[in-house]
């Protein structure tokens, strides 16, 4: 057994990236990863025929400087998402190919109030005590807008970007994550905004080319860590398979996953508090595969948002030259919770049938029906990422990426920019690599060091 410099648990953008960065500046870096494959919350599948599914993460934009900074190193090649005529948004059962005035005011008062919270320390923002006791229910409860405006408000942001419903988050995580991508145009936006780009050959690409960078037999797959034993020297990592010893650790996993870990001694009371209340997004993502795009013939683009339904949105996911089309489906909140306690066919027909009240009777008839339900997966435990639970910035924000002994913590939930998407997960791991740089005292020379 060798001392490393630093050991990564976890082969996704996060702990990629920070692996990338240590082996650039010399250290000996050992990556561990549960699944059988690299890419973490990114995860793409290929039917027979050759279609392809993103089951996980799929969007980067031009303005994710850092994420599309790695897709043009690696030579990855990409395209706009599909944007082939009008969007659908379901305004209470009324078609509209605008917003209406109401949901636009509401936005723009979001957008207000979001440019008073400091990313780097939402904590600190004036009102974050109150801010952080209310959910972003009650404060949309309390705008007075009417019910369509505040209910379609509440499903686009906190089912749409946050993975959940309004109720579960606070005013303050709501309007931190708004800061974060930029604000609700950006957020919410495909051309110029955080859905604009889709990657030739999945996300899970992206990943798979940062792992080929890196030296052979740097990442093990197939090894989950178990326990990490740590103090200031340096910590030893425990697997299933065997153990490690290293300088440093970089734990990039999901917080969920993070805090399922044994730690000897155990984790502070501001770090468990971190892990014990972010919670997991708990989206429903599925594809329906047609033969072709038919909706593009009848002016439609695929896009759709929804005050109503059991779907909040809807995209084209059929990628250029595709043998057949791709409708993706998401289901948020309330009503993922639902359709997770019935059958698979009771979910299918739900699904299938207000995509026919979405487009027309085909679009209720897909030849494929495929769900991924990434809250089931033992390796990830939720999607899109976690959020911090009502009061829970005010308690525990200011420990969120604070090193604790040799342990420094990365993931996408640790962002200050891009949070919740591969940008927010290069970033963190960045940060990462540069406080285990600078812990190091030096670039690491590899030496081997016997125990």
């Amino acid at each position: 057994m060798r001392e490393r410099d630093a050991v990564v648990v976890g082969a996704g953008f996060a702990g990629l990236s920070a692996a990338q960065e240590l082996h650039r500046a010399g250290c000996d870096v050992l990556v561990l990863e549960a699944r059988g494959r690299v890419g973490g919350r990114a995860f793409t599948r290929f039917l027979p025929d050759g279609t392809q599914l993103d089951l996980g993460g799929q969007w980067i934009s031009s303005g994710q400087l850092r994420i599309s900074e790695l897709v043009r190193r690696h030579g990855i090649a990409t395209y706009p998402t599909p944007e082939y005529g009008s969007s659908v948004i379901d305004y209470d059962g009324e078609h509209l190919t605008a917003l209406p005035d109401e949901v636009t005011a509401l936005l723009r008062e979001l957008d207000a109030l979001c440019g008073h919270v400091p990313v780097k320390a939402p904590w600190t923002a004036a009102d974050a005590v109150a801010w952080d006791r209310q959910t972003f229910a009650t404060w949309l409860e309390a705008t007075g807008a009417p019910e369509a405006a505040r209910r379609y408000v509440g499903r686009v942001v906190s089912g749409g970007l946050l993975a959940g419903s309004p109720s579960e988050t606070s005013l303050l995580e709501t309007l931190f994550y708004l800061a974060s991508g930029g604000g609700t145009a950006a957020l919410l936006g495909f051309r110029g905004g955080a859905q604009e780009t889709r990657v030739v050959g999945g996300a899970q690409e992206i990943a798979e080319r940062m792992a080929a960078d890196l030296p052979d037999g740097t990442v093990r797959l197939s090894e989950p860590v178990t326990g990490i034993t740590h103090d200031h020297s340096g910590v030893r990592v425990t697997t299933t398979l065997g153990e490690y010893r290293a300088a440093r650790a970089v734990i990039a996993l999901p917080p969920v996953l993070a805090g399922s870990l044994r730690y000897d001694p155990p984790l502070s009371a501001l770090r468990a508090g971190v892990l014990q209340h972010m919670t997991a997004g708990t989206a429903l993502k599925v594809h329906a595969v047609y033969s072709e795009p038919f909706w593009r013939d009848e002016g439609l683009s695929g896009v759709s948002t929804s005050a109503t339904g059991v779907l909040t949105e809807t995209v084209d996911n059929t990628p250029p030259e595709a043998p057949r089309a791709v409708l993706t489906a998401f289901v948020y909140g309330d009503d993922a919770a639902h359709l997770r306690t019935r059958p698979h066919g009771e979910r299918r027909e739900s699904i299938t049938r207000r995509l026919g009240e979405l487009f027309s009777a085909r679009a209720a008839e897909p030849e494929e029906f495929i769900e991924f339900d990434w809250l089931g997966q033992e390796w990830t435990r939720g999607c899109f990422s976690g959020h911090f639970t009502p009061g829970g910035w005010t308690a525990f924000g200011s420990a969120l990426r604070l090193p604790e002994g040799a342990l420094h913590w990365a993931g996408t939930e640790t962002a200050v920019h891009g949070n919740g998407y591969f940008e927010g997960a290069v970033e963190s791991g960045h940060r990462a690599a540069r406080e285990v740089l600078h812990a190091l005292g030096s670039h690491g020379d590899g030496a081997e060091r016997p125990l």
